[in-house]
């Protein structure tokens, strides 16, 4: 007699491990990769045999180093995480900075951050209770089977879920229940005789670009929420001794969120409206997907206690400096023993000691380990190391003086900010972001101490403006699993994406980091 399995076990097996998809390397990228391995090393040769009278010698040999980590970075000749440990190593290497001091960012406790909020997101997937937010959302009684609401929910749904766990692991769970949408309007218009095609439907195509742009949107609200955040929080606190927490991010996090998204659902709506009513079928489709979960289980609970605990943990500093000050004694103390990297591990470690049922925790080691990107960890290390030898070697400030002079020697704040914004996106539509980031964010920084700036409003801006990359397929993972349904032409993504990007930095990146960071911080 076959033995009947209780809800975890169902549970454990319709969870399929969240792949990033393989991008196609097409002749473009190709003639890049080649063009980047070659020019990279000569751009390096050159600089560091020619005299530049204004640099020290480490700085002059740390800028032909960083020369061939850019190019790297933007071409990738090989993985942008591999470039990311080559220039630490080239510095100890050609004699720039000793072993210790290359790799010290590789421990910075921003690390440590970004590795909990990865546990914690595995633990969620696994045990599938980001399903459940999802699910809850979509089927929830205002959302219905109207065309527009629907459009909304897979947008919130999206977004939500992507201000905690990965962008890419988000848009590879609601892709298929978006393609489920659609195939529910093949179905109904067959039904009245009406065959469409969804490759040239409108309502397709609006509906995979929400889904894609949702995860991206859903990143800026939160410093864990996509890794340009993260880096850029690294870059203040290695290059100024800045500490930004966690609760001032999550407010303009979520004003950027909110707006950006207004921005994003009323684009994709005009431009891609659906011609019926309401969807036949749609609540039965979203209600099968919310059954099929079944009860909670012992470990979706468990999972849920250790984000709250996180979350918890990492809002207390910004409610005690409300209500006591932002000098006080008690708040010190508690960052003192609970900044935001042992808040984020208090979490992921509480997974390992809660248990499911005998023997087995909530969460196994083996797929904690499998849940962190570790590339984006050597990537984010590696862009902090090279960024603070470029401000202890004074390169940074050297680069901020050209800048400056370029710029006609004092340039506006508002000027400078858009610059900088304008460039991390351009630049983040052609390569990662996290790469963008790391190659812009620096120099940024530098120039703003130059020009006698606070640096946090562009940093913020940068790493708000990296998360806009809209317009290609390659810009984005999101972008990239949409893309590949096959109902998306690629001018419709660039157009909406060209819109949704420039009303986005001028109408909300510029305004939320010159007045509401400047309003909270007072800068």
């Amino acid at each position: 007699m076959e033995k009947t399995k209780n809800a975890e076990e169902v549970q454990q097996e319709n969870v399929k491990p969240v792949e990033t998809p393989m991008k196609p390397v097409s002749s473009f990228d190709q003639k890049r990769h080649l063009v980047g391995a070659i020019f990279g090393p000569l751009c390096a040769l050159l600089i560091w045999f020619t005299p530049i009278e204004a640099l020290s010698p480490e700085a002059h040999h740390l800028l032909a180093i960083m020369s061939l980590v850019a190019i790297w970075w933007i071409c990738e000749p090989v993985p942008i995480p591999v470039t990311s440990l080559v220039g630490p190593t080239l510095c100890v290497v050609l004699g720039v900075v000793p072993m210790k001091t290359a790799f010290a960012a590789f421990a910075n406790p921003m690390i440590f951050l970004f590795m909990g909020g990865f546990i914690i997101a595995k633990a969620m997937m696994v045990n599938g209770l980001d399903k459940r937010i999802a699910y809850g959302i979509m089927s929830m009684k205002w959302v219905g089977d109207s065309p527009r609401r629907i459009f909304l929910a897979i947008g919130l749904a999206c977004m939500i879920c992507s201000g905690w766990i990965s962008n890419t692991a988000t848009a590879a769970m609601m892709f298929p229940i978006a393609l489920g949408l659609l195939e529910a309007i093949r179905e109904m218009m067959a039904s009245k005789g009406k065959v469409i095609d969804l490759s040239n439907y409108k309502y397709a195509t609006g509906l995979m670009l929400m889904t894609a742009y949702a995860c991206s949107i859903g990143g800026v609200l939160t410093p864990i929420g996509t890794p340009p955040n993260i880096i850029m929080l690294g870059f203040l606190d290695e290059m100024s001794h800045i500490h930004i927490s966690f609760f001032d991010w999550m407010v303009w996090g979520f004003v950027a969120m909110v707006c950006y998204f207004a921005i994003a659902y009323v684009v994709l709506s005009k431009l891609f409206p659906s011609d019926v009513d309401h969807i036949e079928g749609a609540q039965e489709f979203i209600g099968e997907k919310v059954r099929s979960l079944g009860k909670w289980t012992k470990a979706q609970k468990n999972t849920l206690v250790c984000f709250i605990v996180a979350v918890v943990l990492w809002v207390t500093p910004g409610i005690l400096s409300v209500i006591y000050g932002s000098d006080a004694a008690i708040l010190k103390t508690y960052n003192k023993y609970f900044p935001e990297a042992t808040a984020a591990m208090v979490g992921a470690l509480l997974l390992f000691f809660l248990p499911v049922k005998k023997g087995k925790m909530t969460l196994e080691w083996k797929e904690a380990v499998a849940g962190v990107e570790w590339g984006t960890l050597l990537l984010f290390g590696g862009g902090l190391a090279m960024g603070g030898l470029m401000y202890t070697t004074g390169l940074s400030e050297w680069i901020g003086e050209a800048i400056k002079s370029m710029l006609g020697g004092n340039p506006s704040e508002i000027v400078f900010v858009a610059i900088f914004c304008i460039a991390a996106l351009l630049l983040s539509e052609l390569t990662s972001h996290t790469a963008a980031t790391n190659l812009i964010g620096p120099i940024a920084i530098g120039t703003a101490l130059s020009l006698g700036f606070n640096p946090i409003p562009v940093a913020i801006g940068i790493a708000l403006s990296s998360s806009l990359g809209f317009m290609m397929p390659v810009s984005t993972p999101p972008n990239a699993i949409v893309y590949a349904s096959g109902y998306i032409p690629i001018t419709k993504m660039i157009k909406s994406g060209v819109i949704i990007d420039f009303i986005g930095i001028f109408l909300v990146t510029i305004p939320v980091v010159l007045l509401l960071v400047k309003m909270i911080l007072g800068v």
